[in-house]
């Protein structure tokens, strides 16, 4: 289980509610990670509030750090929640390609040999 997670609120007091939320969806995401990059992947979740009267929009950034790459997701919309939902499903996808290409070994040296034969 991912233990090392961070929620930050940028002008805004995250309640509780939207913490148990955003709990559940970064547990869900440790189903698509590798086994060994679990141990050592950290989570940051930042929530920003825009109060503007002509648009009220909340963004809600979620920042995955993995050993070799770091993933991003980014969603602005009315409501929190359905921010959240939507940087899940953004980084599901992202960790599923993550996946694939660092625990294909075939692949992966396939595309360091390629690389190597770039520079060289």
């Amino acid at each position: 289980m991912i233990q090392k997670y961070e929620v930050k609120g940028v002008h805004e007091d995250t309640d509780d509610k939207l913490k148990k939320y955003i709990a559940k969806s970064v547990a869900k995401l440790e189903r698509y990670m590798p086994k060994k990059a679990r141990e050592s992947a950290h989570v940051e979740v930042k929530l920003k509030e825009n109060k503007a009267q002509s648009n009220k929009k909340c963004t809600a950034e979620l920042v995955v750090y993995m050993p070799h790459e770091t993933l991003t997701a980014k969603e602005s919309t009315v409501n929190m929640f359905a921010a959240v939902d939507i940087v899940e499903a953004k980084l599901v996808n992202q960790l599923k390609k993550y996946k694939e290409t660092h625990t294909n070994p075939h692949l992966l040296r396939r595309m360091t040999g390629r690389l190597r034969r770039r520079t060289a």
